[in-house]
């Protein structure tokens, strides 16, 4: 047991940068993670961290040390979890992030109604239009629109989501409504956080970047100044499906609308998902849903 407690002395470490902060997490003193840390590299015969007044950093041997038994102390922790969790109530801070408006609307509110399920559990949600980075910036859950990008991290279906190309009665007056992709240069495209409109021509995704007069990262200000009939915009059913059926908006190459799309939940990969995660997203897939159509 003397060698797993070398090991995790230095995986702690290798983490927080630093012995103290190892100490503080192991509840031990620093000099005994430092001694800890000794026996470690005189037993494999290396050094494993340089170490200076100013800071600590891996050695190549420590690096390649590091890399192999993170994974291992990851396994047993999650063992631990698996059993000392499962059919457990969720508990700690469920940390969560979201596109701004999405979160306001209709995230915040279903979050609310979880904790309200369990008030044991403590919520941190952070909105913004940001990309964050999940695992670096500690986040347990991400809610994610559209189309995903390539990632380690876990993906779960939460409800379909449609894009719509809209214009304005009033827009269409003074411009005729574009039939094909190749007219949308003639037209005042509103652009929000992105310079290129998604389509589907002949089965096949295809983006197609857009000019305009009008910008703004924001959805709400986007989805007003297409109202006003200021140009043509590309928004989610959810921000326009009122105005469809009131007629206030009109969709155009509706023949190009890109269907494979949807709203997600992200979180990282984990062999025992926590309960909180679990519950969480199992409780956003049942209630999201309906939340979009009220």
């Amino acid at each position: 047991m003397q060698r797993w407690d070398r090991i995790e002395a230095f995986i702690e470490v290798a983490r927080l940068g630093t012995f103290s902060g190892a100490a503080r997490h192991l509840q031990v003193s620093t000099s005994h993670v430092s001694r800890l840390i000794g026996q470690l590299e005189s037993q494999l015969g290396t050094t494993l961290l340089y170490r200076t007044t100013r800071q600590t950093r891996l050695t190549d041997a420590g690096a390649l040390y590091y890399r192999h038994c993170r994974h291992l102390f990851d396994g047993f922790r999650e063992a631990e979890e698996a059993i000392v969790d499962f059919q457990s109530r969720p508990k700690g801070t469920l940390r969560l992030t979201c596109a701004t408006t999405f979160g306001e609307r209709y995230i915040a509110p279903l979050v609310n109604d979880f904790q309200c399920l369990h008030p044991q559990l403590e919520i941190d949600m952070n909105f913004t239009n940001r990309q964050v980075e999940l695992i670096e910036e500690g986040f347990d859950v991400a809610i994610r629109m559209g189309v995903l990008r390539n990632s380690s991290l876990i993906a779960r279906r939460l409800c379909e989501r449609r894009e719509y190309v809209v214009g304005s009665p009033a827009y269409f007056e003074r411009a005729a409504p574009p039939h094909s992709l190749a007219e949308l240069p003639h037209h005042n495209c509103l652009r929000g956080s992105r310079d290129s409109w998604l389509f589907e021509v002949s089965g096949r995704r295809r983006e197609v970047r857009i000019e305009g007069r009008w910008r703004a990262n924001s959805g709400p200000a986007l989805l007003d100044a297409v109202l006003k009939g200021l140009g043509l915009a590309q928004l989610p059913d959810y921000y326009i499906a009122p105005y469809l059926a009131t007629g206030e908006l009109v969709p155009v190459l509706t023949a190009y609308q890109f269907t494979d799309t949807a709203v997600w939940a992200i979180y990282p990969r984990h062999r025992h998902l926590s309960p909180k995660v679990r519950q969480f997203v199992d409780f956003l897939v049942a209630r999201l849903p309906v939340a979009l159509q009220g």
